[in-house]
């Protein structure tokens, strides 16, 4: 067990919720070490909450703990859960679907409920709307402490009795590759999908090719371009549009140096779908005089 524990929340940094957090982790362990995933998931956001655990923990030594606190239940019946990721990562948070993204492109070895009542901050009893700080933040340091094993946490639940939020598959369908925009790659306003480098190796397609992109919102057309794959930004002048390969190694929709979001008011998720196809090559001729 590695002594790294990694939070995530919707709490932002402007009160001091995520410093109690860190509070409480050092109070449980000073030994351990304490970073942050983002503290700027949208609130509410399970879907981004979810998106953004799969978007990190693998590049985390084994045994790391994750504690993700997107919680718009906190109080209620829904479950606080900790599992141990097919990589050898753990990841507590509430069930709700936070683990969508580990679950289906990772995988998940195994599932655990936390008692609620038994295993949180002393004296903390009566507080029911702070599980970030009370279960989550509490029990992440003890387990990247040693101070308490996996299994100690809790009793086995079913992989499949988990909360899942629906993920729309990427298709490559003739010379047509769709799939869902996922999430953004927030500061420079990116389209991250979840259509893979491989459908593009198995069409053909190479840098320096031109690709038609549609965009679609709850299956209107809202967005169709022609725009460069290129290897790097630099490939194409600033504000012009391209598709790249983003560090998922997915296929991104971007402008150099603008928003592309904010541009086209393009969102994420589900309702969100694109598809990529080469651009039929156009030769211009000279007229004869």
């Amino acid at each position: 067990m590695g002594k790294y524990l990694v939070l995530q929340t919707d709490f932002g940094l402007g009160d001091g919720a995520v410093s109690a957090m860190y509070g409480v982790a050092h109070m449980v362990s000073p030994e351990i070490t304490i970073s942050d995933l983002t503290h700027d998931i949208p609130p509410y956001d399970i879907w981004v909450a979810s998106y953004r655990l799969y978007q990190t923990v693998k590049y985390w030594p084994e045994g790391t703990v994750f504690v993700s606190v997107v919680d718009p239940g906190v109080g209620s019946a829904r479950r606080s859960i900790v599992c141990k990721t097919k990589s050898g990562h753990y990841v507590i948070t509430p069930d709700n679907g936070s683990l969508t993204h580990i679950k289906h492109y990772e995988g998940i070895e195994e599932v655990r409920a936390i008692d609620e009542v038994k295993s949180r901050l002393p004296h903390s009893e009566e507080s029911h709307t702070f599980h970030g700080r009370d279960i989550y933040a509490y029990n992440g340091a003890r387990l990247a402490s040693g101070e308490i094993t996996f299994e100690e946490l809790g009793s086995v639940v079913s992989n499949d009795s988990i909360e899942k939020l629906e993920i729309v598959e990427a298709k490559h369908e003739g010379h047509i590759l769709s799939g869902s925009i996922d999430v953004l790659d927030v500061r420079f306003g990116s389209l991250w999908t979840n259509i893979p480098l491989d459908y593009f190796k198995n069409e053909g397609i190479q840098h320096g090719d031109m690709l038609q992109v549609t965009i679609f919102h709850q299956g209107k057309k809202v967005y169709q371009n022609i725009m460069q794959f290129a290897k790097s930004f630099a490939d194409v002048n600033v504000g012009e549009p391209l598709v790249y390969i983003n560090s998922l190694v997915n296929i991104g929709v971007a402008v150099n140096q603008d928003s592309f979001s904010d541009l086209y008011h393009i969102g994420t998720g589900t309702d969100w779908k694109i598809e990529l196809r080469k651009a039929p090559r156009i030769i211009f001729e000279e007229e004869e005089v």
